[in-house]
C-alpha cells in the first residue's frame, strides 16, 4: 500500500486535483486523545480520511469515525476549515471535535489501521505528524466555539 500512497503523490503534483477531507481530535476525559497509525504512511495521526461524492463533510467524518475506530458519535463539533497543497493537491479539510462517550470501547475495523491508541496531552508519540502536531496544538490553544452536526 505504501507504493500506491508514493504514486498518488506523483499524480497530485502534475494534476492538482481538488479534494475534500475531515480529521476528528477524539478526546476523553481520562485517556487523553485518540491517534491512529495507518499502514501505509509513517506517523501518528488524527483519524479521518476522504469525503466521498454526495458526501457531507460531517457525514464523512462520522463514517471515518465508525470505519477507523468503531465509534458511533452523537455529535461533531466543527473547529476549522483548512487548506492545504502541501502533497500537491488543493485538499481542503474540515477539523471536527468528538468527546468520546464514557464506557465506549474502541474498534479497529479498518485494514488501513495499523494501531490506535490515546495519548495524554503532555505524552504525545515523537512520530506524529507536523500536521496533526500543529492541528492539537491550536485545538489546546483555542476554544472552539461551533454548530453541532
Amino acid at each position: 500500500m505504501a507504493w500506491y500512497h508514493a504514486v498518488a503523490k506523483w499524480y497530485w503534483k502534475i494534476r492538482k486535483p481538488l479534494t475534500l477531507g475531515v480529521r476528528v481530535i477524539v478526546t476523553d476525559e481520562e485517556k487523553g486523545v485518540l491517534l491512529i497509525r495507518h499502514t501505509y504512511v509513517h506517523g501518528w495521526y488524527l483519524p479521518g480520511g476522504g469525503v466521498e461524492r454526495g458526501e457531507s463533510f460531517g457525514d464523512a467524518a462520522l463514517r471515518e469515525l465508525w470505519e477507523e475506530c468503531g465509534i458511533r458519535a452523537d455529535g461533531l463539533t466543527l473547529c476549522h476549515l483548512f487548506y492545504s497543497e502541501r502533497e500537491g493537491k488543493r485538499d481542503h479539510i474540515a477539523l471536527y471535535h468528538v468527546d468520546l462517550t464514557p464506557g465506549q470501547e474502541l474498534h479497529k475495523n479498518d485494514k488501513e489501521v495499523a494501531e490506535m491508541r490515546f495519548f495524554a496531552w503532555d505524552e504525545l508519540p515523537r512520530e506524529i505528524s507536523p500536521a496533526t502536531e500543529r492541528r492539537l496544538s491550536q485545538y489546546r490553544k483555542q476554544s472552539f466555539q461551533s454548530d453541532r452536526w
